[in-house]
């Protein structure tokens, strides 16, 4: 995914079709100049409808379709016959998406699983014919109902990435290397910090052809929950991850209190995402002798299984990939 093509977020316009008008027809022919009613029901609108779709990892065609439109429904007509039903719009959106009112924030829809289909907006119901309205005291009605109108409303449709593994850290602490390594993804890599400025998804091949699904994000610093850096933005792609792998440098002063802060952020943005699974990788272990590794290991979390990596070296690579297998089977 290039950097420019990843849109989680988009603002939309949606209407939906009015609904076609009843007819007030009243039958007449050749043998029958005085006939009863035969007007018919209008048709519905048209919905507009989202579809889940497992081949899209990003909101990007729908970018820069800011209205969308449904047809009418037709009217009604005579001898009893309906309306054709306006034709719906379905909106094909990554699985992981969740659409809002602008106004209101309420969710409106998700989607979490391919092919699944939500009304989001759903079309004017069709005005019912004057054959409905036929009674002993009045045998001719000639009205019939109006359809409803449509409606129209803002939307905004959110992607939160679907993945196995999610990682968490700092800038630079070696998660898009360590991407790299362990899947075909590509992402950015330099020495910098907020190297990575969207997510991005790696498929992990393990043993036996089993795979699981790795997502990177830009990385969080402190006060990313308040707003500060890019993490704000990218914290909600950790919320559908089954496993939280944290990533620190042994570059890092503190790893305790750097693995304390990150925690930290999370628990600010969604007190929820401490319920998840989580595991902590040391990376770039190349930088270090094995003395040092054992006098950094008595400073770590006690309760919390870890693992010193170098994605450089391919040390405890495996080890790594184990303990997220082991993870994710016994959830």
């Amino acid at each position: 995914m290039a950097s420019s093509n990843f849109i989680d977020y988009v603002k939309i316009c949606c209407r939906s079709g009015h609904g076609g008008p009843g007819s007030s027809h009243l039958h007449r022919d050749k043998k029958n100049a005085k006939g009863g009613p035969d007007g018919g029901d209008g048709g519905r609108g048209g919905h507009i409808i989202l579809k889940g779709n497992k081949q899209l990892w990003t909101l990007l065609h729908l970018q820069y379709q800011k209205h969308v439109i449904a047809k009418p429904g037709e009217s009604g007509g005579s001898s009893h016959s309906s309306g054709a039903e306006g034709e719906d719009v379905i909106l094909e959106v990554p699985i992981g998406t969740i659409a809002r009112n602008v106004e209101t924030g309420e969710k409106m829809a998700e989607i979490i699983e391919d092919g699944q289909t939500v009304i989001l907006t759903p079309g004017g119901r069709g005005g019912l014919g004057n054959a409905h309205f036929k009674s002993p005291t009045n045998q001719t009605p000639r009205y019939a109902q109006p359809g409803e109108p449509g409606i129209e409303e803002w939307v905004i449709l959110e992607l939160k990435l679907l993945a196995d593994v999610g990682l968490v850290g700092f800038p630079n602490a070696g998660k898009s290397t360590l991407l790299s390594v362990v899947s075909a993804a590509k992402p950015k890599i330099a020495n910098y910090p907020f190297t990575t400025l969207v997510p991005n998804l790696g498929v992990v091949p393990y043993r036996d052809y089993k795979s699981f699904v790795m997502a990177d994000i830009p990385g969080i610093i402190e006060g990313a929950s308040e707003g500060k850096g890019l993490g704000i933005r990218f914290l909600k792609h950790i919320e559908r991850n089954s496993i939280l792998l944290f990533m620190i440098s042994v570059e890092s002063a503190d790893i305790a209190d750097e693995y304390r802060v990150l925690l930290n952020e999370l628990q600010t943005f969604n007190p929820e995402l401490l319920s998840k699974q989580r595991l902590l990788a040391i990376t770039k272990t190349d930088l270090i002798d094995d003395e040092l590794e054992k006098e950094m290991r008595k400073t770590l979390p006690k309760d919390l299984p870890t693992v010193f990596i170098s994605s450089i070296t391919q040390k405890n690579i495996m080890q790594l990939k184990d303990l997220i297998w082991q993870t994710l089977n016994a959830e």
